[in-house]
């Protein structure tokens, strides 16, 4: 089972998808662990997902962990569905409780109280990719599974 979940071809549209997904989304899971780039930081990322936005604990856990872990997975290619797979379902309860409610397209112009969702669904699109494909050439998943002889 391990092998088939990390099973991948040598295909460079995969390794392109999950350096430019885990490029543009650790920073976002390095404002929330790391409190980078104006970010809070982990004990403030946690009070403010689990007091104003009243997510339960474990679940805001798994969130920064989806955001800050998948990243550095996606890079590596390493357990690239895995990775996907949690990046994907977060981007769907982001979409659920916090964007849906501002409609189709980020707040371009800063005319809208919050961002719409486009954003979210390109990430889980490009989730979905990677799931169906794994992480492609230059991969650790690749690495583990690729044939010996």
């Amino acid at each position: 089972m391990l092998k088939a979940l990390l099973a991948t071809d040598g295909r460079l549209p995969a390794f392109v998808l999950r350096l430019f997904l885990a490029v543009v989304l650790f920073p976002h899971g390095a404002q929330k662990v790391l409190g980078w780039l104006g970010g809070p930081g982990l004990p403030a990322a946690i009070n403010m997902m689990t007091t104003k936005m009243h997510i339960p604990l474990p679940f805001a856990i798994l969130a920064i962990a989806a955001e800050f872990l998948g990243p550095i997975g996606l890079f590596f290619g390493f357990l690239t569905r895995v990775a996907a797979f949690g990046i994907a379902v977060e981007m769907v309860v982001a979409i659920l409780l916090v964007h849906l409610k501002f409609g189709f397209f980020m707040n371009w112009f800063g005319q809208k109280a919050g961002e719409g969702f486009e954003y979210h669904l390109l990430m889980i699109g490009m989730c979905i990719a990677l799931m169906i494909s794994g992480g492609g050439v230059c991969s650790i998943d690749r690495a583990i599974t690729r044939d010996r002889r």
